[in-house]
């Protein structure tokens, strides 16, 4: 559960597991993911909104303690070493297709699986982290993956961890405040009419 200091202060009300929605770096390194919160997982990122019904996005899935977890916990730079002892590991990749527009909207699509993921995670009591700082290459090198998919992003996947038990470092992190540009900044026509 999210303490109240976590939650997304928003000018009206949200569904709950949006405004509980946040990415902590503290991983219980004892908790396990069942089948059924993994699959729950994947199943709401294949549901999201998709261009053309395309379908880009891809998943590489790896168990803490397996040979993949392993590969991907390899392939995270240095700076995202914490997630080594999260229950999951997740690259997301998108299939770019034969053009610009298609790339893009591959892009768009992994935007949405990532958000419907993360939510479908917050209402089971889990937490995701996704992480850029990744080798991309060494990814498609490791998972033979085809030459149209683009490795996007790494999510780690767990329970949240003791802050006690983290790099301080780490635990000032995930202390800040939440913080997100108000509506007047990012709404060009606001207010809204």
């Amino acid at each position: 559960m999210t303490s109240p200091d976590r939650l997304a202060q928003t000018s009206v009300p949200v569904h709950p597991p949006i405004a509980a929605r946040w990415s902590p770096r503290a991983f219980d390194p004892t908790a396990q993911l069942s089948d059924d919160e993994l699959i729950a997982l994947l199943e709401a990122a294949r549901w999201a909104p998709t261009w053309g019904r395309r379908q880009p996005v891809r998943f590489v899935v790896g168990r803490r303690g397996d040979e993949t977890f392993g590969t991907l916990a390899g392939l995270l730079s240095r700076g995202n070493s914490y997630a080594k002892v999260a229950s999951a590991l997740i690259l997301l990749s998108a299939d770019q297709g034969p053009d610009e527009n298609t790339a893009l909207y591959s892009s768009v699509d992994a935007g949405s699986a990532l958000g419907m993921l993360s939510v479908e995670a917050v209402a089971r009591g889990l937490v995701v982290h996704p992480m850029a700082g990744f080798s991309a290459e060494g990814a498609v090198e490791a998972f033979d993956l085809a030459d149209e998919l683009r490795p996007l992003m790494v999510i780690a996947v767990g329970r949240l961890g003791d802050h006690a038990d983290v790099d301080p470092e780490i635990a000032e992190r995930d202390r800040a405040p939440r913080e997100r540009r108000p509506l007047n900044e990012i709404v060009l026509n606001w207010p809204l009419s």
